[in-house]
């Protein structure tokens, strides 16, 4: 039992660890895959980039939570729903993050189009890997999805 406490610290110290890099101003994290001056300029100026990683990590986490408590059903504790699950979140965080990114930079009077989808394909990388350190830390916890998507 104390490894499983083990677990779901280590998870939790990393998304903290993530979120602490992702508002750096130096070495962020969003900026490791995509960096376009103005855009992340203006993202950093405008402090969006603590936003989108508290969204990520919510999401993330949510979808990890959802997944083994809630849904935590027999007929949906195969590593091929909880890929779907992965994928579905994976998907959707970007487009959330996208639109929060897209209001603030219009809401300031600033479009930067392709740039602005470009810099959220990342996105899709932050969220799974999040979502995989989530499941790992909680799943041990679930009563029916807990060998997914690996069998202890």
């Amino acid at each position: 039992m104390k490894r499983h406490f083990l677990y779901l610290l280590a998870g939790v110290a990393f998304t903290v660890c993530f979120f602490i890099t992702s508002t750096a101003s130096s070495g962020n994290l969003f900026e490791w895959l995509f960096y376009n001056q103005g855009l992340n300029d203006h993202l950093f100026n405008l402090s969006v980039y603590p936003m989108l990683a508290a969204i990520i990590v919510c999401m993330a986490w949510g979808a990890a939570a959802v997944y083994y408590f809630v849904i935590n059903s027999v007929k949906f504790d195969r590593w091929w729903h909880w890929l779907s699950v992965l994928v579905i979140v994976s998907l959707v965080t970007p487009l959330a993050c996208h639109a929060a990114t897209t209001a603030l930079l219009a809401g300031a009077g600033m479009d930067y189009g392709a740039a602005t989808v470009q810099f959220g394909l990342q996105h899709i990388m932050w969220t799974a890997l999040l979502f995989v350190v989530a499941s790992f830390s909680m799943r041990w916890w679930s009563t029916n999805c807990r060998h997914t998507p690996f069998p202890q």
